[in-house]
């Protein structure tokens, strides 16, 4: 069961890492990149660092959210006796969201153009910083699956760790991907970015099915006792 908790949280880094929000961060990182096309090992390092920003500010703001509701004894206590039946109604508001039957604004605490422009500063460091930055750039689609389904998840199976760290690096995957053909194939870089596209739309769509179909079993389970 915690393989497949885990598994789940890979999954949902990589679901956010190609919805439009955080795909066009991705992007921006990614041109970040090709700037160094002639030397292959740096730009590994540079995707690799970039992933490990998405990674540590992840895990900060879990780390902080766990111990937030965990350092609270009547908070603690009902998230351990109501996880399950919270969870129910939860899967099923991130499952409508991906399949675009709800949206919902929210505020963003840095624009796109602005961290676009700290994109320019070279360095494996910057490129550390760029990936935390964007990190924090939010979209509706990936709050609903950081809040909504990762942080319950995480809750749920005492992992303030590996389960976000997982996430992180699900979120900054493509960039490492992209690093790769960049350094060693950069010709096919083009036909990737169309198939991740692609793969985009059947991605929300299977896994909003999979979230509502899980949260209704959860709801019928421990809400409403009928299973």
């Amino acid at each position: 069961m915690i393989i497949l908790a885990f598994a789940t949280a890979l999954w949902l880094g990589i679901l956010t890492s190609i919805s439009p929000c955080p795909l066009a961060t991705n992007v921006a990182a990614i041109s970040y990149i090709a700037r160094h096309v002639g030397s292959p090992g740096r730009v590994l390092w540079y995707g690799l660092s970039y992933t490990l920003g998405r990674v540590v500010t992840y895990l900060g703001l879990s780390i902080a959210l766990i111990a937030g509701l965990s350092s609270m004894p009547e908070t603690s206590l009902f998230l351990q006796q109501s996880m399950n039946k919270i969870m129910g109604p939860l899967l099923i508001l991130v499952g409508m969201v991906l399949l675009d039957m709800i949206s919902f604004e929210i505020p963003t605490l840095f624009r796109t153009e602005r961290l676009e422009a700290i994109s320019k500063r070279k360095g494996i460091r910057n490129a550390c910083l760029l990936g935390m930055l964007f990190a924090l750039s939010l979209c509706p689609v990936a709050a609903a699956l950081f809040f909504g389904a990762l942080i319950p998840l995480a809750v749920k199976h005492g992992s303030s760790v590996v389960m976000p760290s997982l996430y992180g690096f699900g979120t900054g995957l493509p960039v490492i991907m992209f690093a790769f053909v960049i350094a060693f194939w950069a010709g096919y870089m083009g036909s990737v970015f169309d198939r991740i596209r692609r793969i985009e739309l059947w991605a929300h769509f299977l896994t909003g099915i999979i979230f509502i179909a899980v949260g209704v079993y959860y709801s019928l389970n421990y809400i409403f006792e009928v299973l």
